[in-house]
């Protein structure tokens, strides 16, 4: 899809990652199913850059911004589909440098316009996000309203938000959680 487009997410540490799929479920969330994937971030001068690599899916390059604030955030992004992905992940690796590479399954869920991804990262855990893509032109409130109501049905606190790609540049989970 050409042109930018706007999501609002929250990424957090899920630490009982069966009880977070149930209560989804109990919703009336929709099982997606599975999807392995690998992000591979490079250093960026402004925002974000990282390649994904989800077989068989073609692999996509991912530039976005978001602030970093409490709550919900806006991202701003854009897809790019790639068909000679090793060949760009050398050039970029040449260029600007690997940051993080983070290896996951994920088992996605739908609910009303809202992906919930339960992941399980190599060497970091269990992570949930949950990520409303912008459904009109106009602002976020309806998807904020339906991101802050499955945050507090699937019991995602504060002081668990946090993202795979930054814990895993941290040095992994318990560098900053108990």
């Amino acid at each position: 899809m050409p042109g930018r487009r706007r999501n609002l997410e929250i990424k957090a540490v899920d630490a009982d990652q069966p009880a977070t799929l149930q209560a989804a479920l109990d919703l009336g969330a929709e099982d997606q199913g599975w999807l392995h994937q690998r992000d591979t971030y490079f250093h960026a001068v402004q925002g974000r850059l990282k390649l994904r690599e989800a077989p068989p899916a073609p692999a996509e390059l991912i530039s976005y911004a978001r602030a970093e604030l409490a709550g919900p955030k806006v991202s701003l992004y854009r897809v790019v589909q790639v068909a000679e992905h090793i060949a760009l992940i050398d050039a970029l690796t040449d260029s600007l440098g690997v940051h993080v590479v983070v290896e996951k399954a994920r088992r996605l869920l739908s609910w009303r316009n809202v992906r919930i991804h339960l992941d399980r990262v190599e060497g970091l855990g269990d992570f949930v996000e949950l990520e409303a893509v912008a459904a009109s032109p106009g602002g976020l409130e309806v998807e904020r309203d339906r991101v802050e109501e499955l945050r507090a049905v699937l019991g995602i606190a504060d002081e668990q938000r946090r993202s795979p790609e930054r814990a895993a540049a941290e040095g992994g989970v318990s560098s900053w959680c108990g």
